[in-house]
């Protein structure tokens, strides 16, 4: 394994750091979205290049969120009613999303990455507190706000991916008007199938280090498992302040790796 780190021009301690962003990211992720943000900016520093970057990302992201999945849809937060026409919409969003990132160049592509970085970033650490009111909707409206918002955060997350599950659970709570928890159980849903439809593509077209992608992914499932269970247990007010302690956290790296 050393060996192909080597090749990737990956020490064994870049490689540790990979494995620790990996497991924070699916921990938080579980709970309130935004691994992306803490993974893709540590793949960015390595020489990977950019389409890789993005491939692994979602070579590792894709366990960490099917494991949050299986846990909120065994402790029964899941709308079940909704969760086939999400995931359908997520992954076919996700493809397009994914063959559009594929089609630029890695020097467009790089610094168009990190505006969307310090973007959404900014945009969870400012935006302002989420409130649920209760909404009632016809089975059909309910139905296409649902697939609407997958289809398209699911786009976004084949072409970009950071903040998407926090994105999703901002959808859920402001336009249907499910509580945080809800939120956060439904989101993965459609996280899971566009991290799977994106993942596919990917690795169709030889974009996956797998040498990094699969040490990440252990440590990404690993963290998801604890992240659920600290969600299940801590309820709407530990996500809130999750999402508030990850978005402040990566403005400042942002900002120290700008000034730098």
């Amino acid at each position: 394994m050393t060996a192909a780190w080597a090749a990737l021009g990956l020490s064994p301690l870049a490689v540790a750091g990979l494995l620790l962003a990996a497991f924070v990211a699916g921990f938080f992720d579980a709970i309130a979205g935004g691994g992306g943000l803490i993974t893709v900016p540590a793949l960015l520093a390595t020489p990977l290049p950019v389409h890789v970057v993005f491939g692994t990302n979602k070579g590792q992201a894709v366990w960490g969120s099917g494991a949050a999945l299986v846990s909120f849809w065994r402790a029964g937060l899941v709308e079940r009613d909704r969760a086939l026409p999400g995931f359908v919409a997520g992954f076919l969003g996700s493809l397009v999303g994914a063959e559009l990132l594929l089609r630029m160049s890695s020097e467009a592509l790089r610094p168009v990455v990190m505006v969307l970085l310090v973007t959404v970033a900014l945009f969870m650490t400012f935006r302002p507190p989420l409130n649920p009111t209760q909404r009632v909707f016809t089975p059909s409206v309910r139905w296409a706000i649902s697939v609407g918002l997958a289809l398209v955060i699911g786009a976004y997350d084949g072409f970009f991916g950071p903040g998407t599950g926090t994105f999703l659970i901002i959808g859920q709570v402001l336009l249907l008007g499910v509580s945080m928890k809800a939120g956060s159980a439904n989101a993965k849903v459609v996280n899971f199938a566009s991290n799977l439809a994106a993942f596919g593509l990917f690795a169709w077209k030889g974009q996956v280090a797998w040498a990094v992608a699969l040490p990440m992914a252990v440590a990404q499932f690993v963290g998801a498992n604890l992240g659920v269970r600290a969600a299940i247990k801590g309820g709407d007010r530990l996500i809130r302040w999750v999402v508030l302690a990850v978005c402040l956290g990566l403005v400042a790296k942002l900002g120290v790796d700008a000034w730098g």
